[in-house]
């Protein structure tokens, strides 16, 4: 794949997908009439973070979410922050209808992502959608034919590509303080004690058939009977997710090609399983240790990433590895620079570099707010979207290259012409 020309391709696309929508606004400076689908733990913060991050005119009007709990928690957040009282539905399709809306912010399971969207964009709603895009590859092509269609403001929730620090380096790339950029090492460590194994979020003690509308979470999904642990756990199941490939990859890759100018690489290997979490009655299925060796042909770049549950010594964070010198952003909030030493040689113009380190503690939520927000000043017509429809599809397609190298044994070889990958 040539990055010349796929950056070519995304910048023209990327214009088409965004101009209808700016000049559709009729006044920018009215209150955007906004609605909330999904109102569990990530709605429930993207919520916070648009009343800490954004000046108004917006309301939010309308809050949806398939467990009563959630919904009324959401209700309670617009009341405290918002000073209004919203429509409350379990039926997402009921926001969608209602022609006075704007914009939805979609904070639903992974699964649920392509079909609301879908539905969104044909009711003619700007978007807020967390990543991964979609489900699938193909599900993600969709959404991106259908969102240049109708011209809607599509932001996908890859919020790193708003961090000041992640800005920082992506200029400091450019400026050529580290040199030509072939590899970068990227990794996500956690670990949690046995009575809180990964992603085993808490069921609310009342959770019950009733109060849960196990029919909608489904949507398209395999039907099975009520289930506690998929419903409120589900993170951990094929049917709804990705793993860790669509949850935290996903951010890894994206930010790298933000940094480093890329856009989707050409093959990926991934390796890993269940390793850690092996209790009986644990019926997870997707891994808590993931390894994937990414290629960028013929720009000769290199990911290499990995993740496991069990460690968190060495955190999160991601180093790019210049032949001139090192930037490491760690934990959304430091970042360092260092030069190349050569063993004691370096040419003038780098040893005339100085190491340098940055620590901006909370960075990550300034990052989120700066995200929301570039997303409404995107609907108004005063900015351009930071994470547009077509780049949530290209970080979704490195994420979801991880989960089918894995899950069928093979690498993963992706045709950038054809949209479409194969196995070798």
């Amino acid at each position: 794949m040539s990055d010349q020309h796929s950056r070519r391709d995304f910048v023209r696309s990327t214009g088409a997908a965004l101009a209808p929508a700016v000049l559709s606004a009729q006044n920018v400076n009215s209150e955007l009439q906004m609605a909330w689908i999904g109102t569990g733990s990530r709605g429930y913060y993207l919520m916070d973070m648009l009343y800490k991050g954004s000046a108004k005119p917006f309301k939010v009007v309308a809050t949806c979410d398939t467990y009563t709990g959630n919904l009324n928690r959401g209700k309670d957040r617009v009341q405290t922050l918002g000073g209004n009282t919203p429509k409350t539905t379990k039926d997402f399709r009921e926001i969608l209808a209602d022609k006075s809306i704007d914009a939805v912010v979609i904070a639903t399971p992974e699964h649920l992502h392509y079909p609301m969207t879908i539905a969104a964009l044909k009711a003619g709603k700007n978007i807020y959608v967390e990543k991964p895009l979609a489900h699938t590859i193909e599900e993600g092509a969709e959404i991106v034919k259908l969102a240049e269609k109708m011209g809607r403001t599509v932001q996908v929730g890859t919020q790193n590509r708003s961090n000041s620090l992640y800005q920082k380096a992506k200029e400091m790339v450019s400026q050529g303080m580290i040199g030509e950029v072939h590899y970068v090492r990227a990794f996500w460590y956690r670990n949690s004690l046995d009575n809180n194994p990964a992603w085993r979020y808490n069921i609310p003690a009342d959770a019950s058939p009733e109060n849960t509308d196990w029919d909608k979470f489904l949507g398209a999904a395999p039907k099975k009977p009520f289930h506690k642990g998929r419903y409120y756990q589900w993170r951990l199941y094929w049917d709804y997710s990705g793993g860790i490939s669509t949850d935290l990859l996903v951010h890894q890759t994206d930010i790298t090609n933000f940094v480093c100018g890329k856009t989707v690489p050409t093959s990926c290997m991934a390796s890993g399983g269940i390793y850690r979490w092996t209790e009986p009655g644990d019926d997870r299925e997707v891994p808590d240790c993931l390894s994937a060796i990414y290629e960028y042909a013929p720009s000769k770049f290199h990911i290499n990433y990995s993740c496991y549950f069990g460690n968190e010594n060495y955190g999160y964070g991601e180093q790019f590895m210049g032949n001139e010198g090192t930037i490491e952003v760690l934990n959304r909030q430091v970042l360092t620079f260092t030069p190349e030493k050569f063993r004691g040689s370096a040419p003038p113009k780098v040893a005339a570099r100085k190491e340098t380190r940055i620590e901006l503690p909370g960075n990550d939520n300034l990052a989120v707010q700066a995200h929301i927000r570039n997303w409404l000043e995107a609907i108004r017509g005063k900015e351009k979207l930071v994470a547009p429809v077509q780049v949530g599809q290209q970080a979704a397609i490195s994420g979801h290259m991880a989960t089918l190298s894995l899950r069928r044994g093979k690498k993963c070889v992706w045709d950038d012409k054809k949209n479409t990958y194969s196995f070798v």
